[in-house]
């Protein structure tokens, strides 16, 4: 009991010392949501541009030490095609596949406006930002799409919005969703007659 109490105190004093989070951004707005994967999407592009590297700086002394460079071209050609692969395509997918994954979403209130925080291709923080109007949504729901932000493809966990009426305003559905009761209640009033 005791050593819990004192480590608990600590959480709470480390709490108190820290007066901001690291994500608050008065100038973007209030914070609405954090992408729980934004450490393992940053982890693993990581890991994908460091084996490149390494994949580049190797690759002559791999061709000299094993006389790849004797041999045919046809082993040749496997042999540049199998790395490159790994060193080009494997980086240029995955940030294809990443880059719409929305680290943090802020929201202004009185402009309506979104600013959505993803990672670039050189694993810097890129801020887009974007008027409630611009978002559309996908007729087909797509893997790694939950919204566009104009052209851009953003994908967020709607499960991770604290607040459900942020994700419903952004997604526009707190629009769409009132005229859906109006007809509602007119349907329910043309039957009762």
């Amino acid at each position: 009991g005791f050593i819990f109490q004192v480590t608990s105190f600590q959480g709470v004093a480390v709490r108190s010392l820290s007066t901001s989070s690291p994500h608050d951004h008065p100038e973007h707005g209030r914070l609405v949501y954090k992408g729980n994967l934004a450490k393992t999407v940053l982890g693993v592009k990581f890991f994908s541009y460091s084996t490149s590297v390494f994949n580049l700086f190797m690759m002559p002394y791999i061709m000299l030490k094993s006389g790849i460079g004797v041999e045919s071209l046809l082993v040749q050609a496997a042999f540049y095609g199998l790395i490159g692969l790994f060193t080009f395509v494997t980086p240029v997918t995955l940030h294809l596949l990443t880059k719409g994954y929305v680290i943090r979403l802020y929201y202004k209130d009185e402009v309506d406006t979104y600013t959505a925080i993803t990672y670039n291709a050189i694993l810097a923080e890129k801020v887009t930002v974007f008027h409630q109007k611009d978002v559309k949504i996908p007729d087909i729901t797509k893997m790694f799409t939950t919204f566009y932000a104009k052209t851009k493809s953003m994908l967020v966990n709607p499960t991770l919005f604290p607040n459900p009426q942020d994700y419903n305003h952004l997604m526009g559905y707190d629009k769409s969703s009132f005229f859906k009761f109006e007809d509602l209640e007119e349907v329910k009033e043309a039957d009762e007659r």
